[in-house]
């Protein structure tokens, strides 16, 4: 993970120093600009999801083009996580009559679980910087404005067990787990802003996740029998975002 982190920020320091990428003037007229985004949201269950875990956060990336007619593309991957798991109870059947759940040495457990997953997303939007049919604008130049955007991806969540339980270690916390994945669709709303300046970007609005996955284990231990309802799980979040836009050489 340390290592991960230690190249994301040599890319980026790289990107923003870079003399290949030239800055360009943006305030007269629509520009061309592939967009590199790191971003963070905070999220509300609905659905099905809403009876398994609290609310989460998102973490993540995205890789997208800008085209001069204001239409963006985005490729978009979010790394899921949380606290608040509600299905405590799929562990009621390892746990003595106090509660606990006693490890091979006879002590209790130290046993937490929480809420894991990610999505991947390819979506389609359009900036806009005025009033269509009208010369009110929405932004300060004709690159940035309120954009809507849409499209198909994958959802995955599940349960990570933390234990030193012998039950809940290895491959036998994965009967426990309830990992689903499934398709998925997502719709944004919000403002998106460029500027001339390589580190005054962002993005800020609400994102709305629907899901339709299933339990890929299969088996659960705790029930002792299959699972393979579709379920509908939705996430509503807040989103933010900072971007580095790649301008073409002038």
């Amino acid at each position: 993970m340390k290592k991960i982190v230690a190249n994301t920020i040599i890319l980026i320091s790289f990107l923003v120093t870079s003399p290949v990428i030239a800055q360009v003037s943006i305030k007269d007229s629509a520009v061309a600009t592939f967009m590199v985004r790191v971003s963070y949201s905070y999220n509300w269950p609905g659905g099905d999801l809403v009876n398994r875990f609290g609310d989460n956060s998102t973490v993540g990336g995205s890789f997208g083009i800008k085209l001069k007619s204001n239409l963006q593309i985005n490729l978009l991957y979010n790394y899921i996580f949380g606290r608040s798991v509600k299905e405590y109870e799929i562990l009621d059947g390892l746990r003595t009559e106090d509660g606990f759940i006693i490890t091979e040495a006879g002590t209790p457990s130290e046993t937490d679980m929480f809420e894991r997953g990610y999505s991947l997303f390819l979506t389609a939007g359009v900036v806009v910087p005025k009033i269509p049919l009208t010369k009110i604008k929405l932004s300060l130049n004709p690159n940035s404005g309120f954009v809507f955007s849409i499209g198909p991806g994958f959802l995955q969540h599940k349960i990570r067990i933390e234990s030193d339980a012998a039950p809940l270690r290895g491959a036998y916390k994965k009967g426990y787990d309830r990992l689903s994945n499934g398709i998925a669709i997502m719709e944004s709303f919000g403002y998106l802003f460029l500027s001339n300046k390589r580190l005054i970007n962002f993005y800020i609005g609400m994102t709305s996740v629907q899901a339709w996955t299933k339990n890929r284990r299969g088996f659960n231990f705790d029930t002792g029998k299959e699972d393979n309802e579709i379920r509908l799980d939705i996430m509503t979040g807040f989103k933010v975002a900072w971007i580095l836009p790649l301008y073409k050489k002038v």
